[in-house]
């Protein structure tokens, strides 16, 4: 049975080297043909997107086994994870990750350890909205300015607004002032509905 060994590391500066020692320290022997490494390749690039994992998943065939040394080898995120393991699973390959032991991932025991790992990143996920939108409530609350810095200052604006008045125009205004065009028009449009609003009052 052949055994395939896959490694990645995120900058050119580190190596891929020190996951295959860990795999063959573990027991599995992998052959030079066999090992495959993304160097320089971040974690957040999907797995089918990474060249030489595509370059791997040309090659392996039913009834081989893919080791890698922990979970995130194998995507960017859980669902990218589950996705890489199912597809791997329904060609018959085994997949085995260190860090969890020496279950194959793609056996139904491996397939629900993956379920209830991509449970705990979908809470994980949830908290992490929760906490952000308590943290974006709690400075709004206290007054603080939300959202990006305007590219314009009020005094730029107010130039802006008489420029428009006496008929500049949109793109020479944009410019004039190193904004976007979108830019320009939207100082325009909130000029207008705040103009509508005193007036209604």
């Amino acid at each position: 049975m052949t055994v395939f060994g896959y490694g990645r590391v995120s900058t050119g500066q580190q190596t891929t080297e020190n996951q295959r020692l860990e795999l063959e320290q573990a027991g599995y022997r992998i052959e030079p043909d066999y090992w495959y490494a993304d160097e320089g390749v971040s974690g957040k690039v999907a797995a089918s997107q990474r060249p030489a994992f595509k370059r791997m998943l040309g090659q392996i065939r039913k009834g081989e086994t893919l080791v890698v040394s922990k979970l995130d080898r194998l995507g960017r995120d859980a669902i990218d994870v589950l996705q890489t393991v199912r597809q791997l699973g329904e060609r018959g390959i085994k997949v085995i990750v260190l860090q969890l032991g020496a279950t194959d991932l793609a056996s139904p025991a491996g397939k629900l350890l993956l379920s209830m790992l991509a449970a705990v990143a979908e809470m994980e996920r949830d908290l992490l909205v929760e906490r952000t939108q308590a943290g974006l409530a709690r400075a709004k609350s206290e007054g603080k300015k939300l959202g990006r810095p305007s590219k314009t200052t009020p005094e730029q604006r107010g130039e802006i607004l008489h420029r428009l008045g006496v008929g500049e125009s949109v793109s020479a205004l944009a410019r004039l002032y190193s904004v976007s065009r979108a830019n320009i028009i939207n100082i325009r449009e909130v000029a207008s509905s705040v103009a509508a609003g005193h007036c209604a009052m």
